[in-house]
């Protein structure tokens, strides 16, 4: 079954005719416009789903809950000049971001992003 994609334009012209909901469901695409419009004007988007923006990622890393008796993890730097780049990258992002990170997933992250770069 083809897809429905509806814009802001669509999503104006939808209430102006009266229309107050919208089922969303596989088929149905919002564009960010057209899901900010909905919301702004106060329809209804109808899912099976929790309703999330279209551009939303999906990040499951961030929703694992981790187990308290868990130490945080902590990756090794596998040279010298690796542990010199973390460590200038993990401050730089502590700096724009404060408290807002957990500095374990921060760690996790910056590791993954070194490896899939080349890095050592």
């Amino acid at each position: 079954m083809a897809k429905e994609f509806y814009t802001e334009r669509d999503i104006e012209d939808m209430f102006k005719r009266g229309i107050l909901s919208l089922r969303v469901d596989e088929n149905v695409v919002l564009t960010e416009l057209a899901f900010e419009k909905a919301n702004r004007l106060g329809m209804q988007l109808l899912r099976d789903r929790p309703v999330e923006p279209p551009a939303a990622p999906l990040r499951p890393y961030i929703s694992q809950i981790r187990k308290p008796e868990t130490a945080p993890a902590t990756v090794a730097p596998a040279a010298p000049v690796q542990a010199d780049l973390t460590a200038r990258i993990r401050a730089a992002v502590l700096a724009q971001l404060g408290s807002q990170v957990d500095p374990a997933l921060l760690d996790v992250i910056i590791q993954r992003v070194l490896k899939s770069t080349g890095v050592k």
